[in-house]
């Protein structure tokens, strides 16, 4: 643009319009040293070449002075400016908090828009909750013109309310705005100009929204403002149209057409209006000044005691609540939150909540609500929203609670959180559960990690996870904690593979020492669901020279009742019982393998130790290697004595 303004600020892409006639276009922007969020609205001078030389400084003069009188106002309600209006050669250009689009917008007034319009604004429509907040936050606004610095607006329309970023509604276009004469006394005195029909619209306020004593009678004060207030609350409701039409070209004769209508006004012109602030439209669109309700009585109607916009309210005065009067407040608002629009609460509540995640003893309190918000977001949202103020928090080790609350809300988190940032921010903090001093954080920690198993990618698993339950297990002295980690561990065998459960998880269990019944059951049932997995198994090798030999042992403990001996005796039975039937099928095959290959060959003579290894008609074996002496004890037929033992042993 040639402004001094880009020296500072990357000017971005047109999103708005707004201020007197829309005039000024609104780009989004970063501040290049700090990549602040702005919005740069730009007046571009060549939307009034057509005007002669004295008309164009006259409004160019009109818009400087709205601007310079919007900088030096500081309010929440009013637009807040964030680098002062600079001039070059094409355009004026100043940069404020970022922004959504004007009022007037909102409402589908799209000039000095971008082609094609943005969907985001064609389709933008206002909530109950975000209109009757919106209102109450002008109202709000005008008290503080009104009474903190004694001032009449002059032109308030739905071009000079600006939808913030976060959707809060704030006022700019000081264009027309008049001081009080005098400022110290009680009655307020202001001096109006008059109307002069052959000055530049834009030199001009928006005769719609006017109160009628501008135009006839050429005096204003405080209620002007609140007139105008009423003709955008009718607008609000009325598809964006004003109550009255006026005629730009003959403006006297409309407001005198006006004045008769708004004398004896239908309940027709009002039916659009919600029915609890009929009667105070009525009263604000009064000809009598003096009827019209001033902007500290109309923040107090009950139009605007509606639990949303209450909300609302009080998340815009926390900064002057103390923290237990925050909590209080953050414990009740998950049965609040579901009321509320998802606009409202993403673009509204949540920038508020996290804010709050740079005072430790508030997250226990903020955190289950922005993770209650994060379940209703899409996945792109809760990245692009939630995540980047979470990260932080995921580090946090006090308090305690917060862990807690993540370990509670794994799964969410694990299915919303990108890989990259699961691995560098989630999973560390599961790992220092794991590793945690407190035994109820080791405990919920172990419950919980099988829930979200399934979502945990494998070199994690077995790389980290798996040895800390281990570590875990070995190094507790609570019962309860090596108790879990077995029961943990048994639960995601699945979710492993069958070699790193024999070489890894089965040695691990030989080595823990403690032989409480609880512990010996959980060594059991790791035991029984790798051998009866589909996917893992144990050999017959491993059953035979490991487990078996550990569970029999374990079986014969002391510290075991009757039910647990059979639950260990039932699973070692399973084993012997697979085992041997692997072991007789894989002989009989064998069997079969020698018996062809022998029929190929011409038998030996005299009777070798092969022949009698291999013979299939060689009877017992036992009898053909030891004689006529068999496995029970008889020699020719006849038992042996007790006095008489087989020697054949010795």
């Amino acid at each position: 643009m040639g402004n001094p303004v880009t020296r500072e600020f990357e000017v971005g892409r047109h999103i708005a319009s707004g201020g007197p006639g829309l005039c000024w276009r609104i780009y989004n922007g970063t501040k290049k040293s700090t990549k602040q969020e702005v919005a740069v609205f730009v007046f571009d001078k060549k939307m009034i070449d057509k005007f002669l030389k004295f008309e164009k400084d006259q409004i160019i003069d009109s818009l400087k002075r709205g601007v310079q009188q919007l900088t030096r106002l500081r309010h929440p309600r009013l637009l807040t400016v964030q680098h002062p209006l600079e001039e070059s050669r094409d355009c004026l250009a100043f940069c404020t908090e970022p922004v959504f689009a004007s009022l007037s917008n909102v409402l589908g007034q799209w000039d000095n828009l971008p082609s094609p319009v943005p969907n985001d604004i064609k389709e933008y429509k206002l909530y109950d909750v975000e209109t009757k907040y919106g209102l109450l936050q002008m109202s709000e606004g005008l008290s503080f013109l009104h009474s903190g610095v004694k001032m009449v607006h002059g032109n308030l329309c739905p071009e000079n309310i600006i939808l913030n970023k976060s959707g809060a509604w704030k006022i700019m276009g000081f264009d027309f705005s008049i001081s009080s004469n005098n400022p110290s006394d009680a009655e307020l005195k202001y001096t109006c100009k008059e109307w002069e029909p052959n000055l530049p619209p834009l030199c001009l306020p928006n005769p719609e929204y006017l109160a009628p004593e501008y135009i006839l009678s050429v005096s204003c004060d405080s209620a002007s403002d609140m007139y105008s207030l009423g003709v955008i609350m009718h607008a609000i409701f009325n598809e964006g149209k004003p109550v009255i039409q006026v005629n730009k070209h003959d403006i006297f004769k409309s407001f005198s057409r006006q004045l008769d209508q708004l004398s004896s006004m239908s309940p027709a012109m009002l039916s659009k209006i919600p029915e609890e602030a009929r009667e105070h439209v009525k009263m604000l669109l009064s000809v009598s000044p003096t009827v019209r309700p001033d902007a500290d009585q109309m923040t107090k109607i009950p139009f605007f005691d509606d639990v949303g916009a209450v909300t609302l309210q009080y998340f815009d005065t926390l900064f002057q609540r103390d923290n237990l009067q925050k909590s209080q407040f953050y414990k009740g608002l998950p049965k609040m939150l579901p009321k509320l629009p998802k606009r409202v609460v993403v673009y509204r509540i949540l920038p508020a909540l996290t804010s709050e995640f740079v005072n430790p003893d508030m997250v226990p309190f903020v955190l289950p609500n922005v993770l209650l918000i994060a379940e209703e977001c899409t996945k792109e949202e809760y990245v692009r929203l939630i995540l980047p103020d979470l990260t932080p928090v995921f580090k946090q080790q006090e308090p305690l609670q917060i862990l807690l609350i993540f370990l509670q809300k794994m799964d969410l988190l694990l299915t919303k959180t990108p890989p990259d940032d699961i691995k560098n921010s989630v999973l560390p903090m599961v790992y220092r559960a794991l590793e945690a001093s407190s035994v109820q954080i080791q405990e919920l920690c172990l419950n919980i990690i099988p829930t979200f198993a399934n979502l945990i990618d494998y070199p994690s698993m077995k790389n980290a996870l798996i040895p800390r339950i281990k570590s875990a297990c070995l190094q507790t002295s609570s019962l309860a904690v090596r108790v879990n980690s077995l029961v943990c561990l048994g639960k995601i065998l699945e979710y492993l593979d069958k070699w790193f459960v024999i070489d890894e998880i089965l040695p691990f269990l030989q080595q823990i020492p403690s032989r409480e019944p609880a512990v010996l059951m959980g060594i059991l049932g790791i035991y029984k669901c790798t051998f009866t997995h589909k996917k893992l198994g144990i050999p017959k090798e491993h059953l035979a020279t490991k487990s078996l030999p550990h569970l029999v042992s374990l079986s014969i403990d002391n510290n075991l009742n009757l039910n647990q001996f059979n639950s260990f005796i039932a699973v070692i039975h399973d084993m012997l019982n697979r085992m041997e039937a692997e072991h007789k099928t894989k002989l009989e095959q064998l069997h079969i393998m020698q018996e062809q290959q022998r029929s190929l060959n011409i038998p030996n003579p005299g009777n070798s130790t092969e022949d009698i290894k291999s013979s299939p008609n060689s009877g017992n074996q036992i009898d053909v290697i030891f004689g006529s002496t068999g496995v029970n004890g008889k020699e020719n037929g006849s038992a042996a004595t007790p006095s008489q033992p087989n020697r054949v042993y010795t």
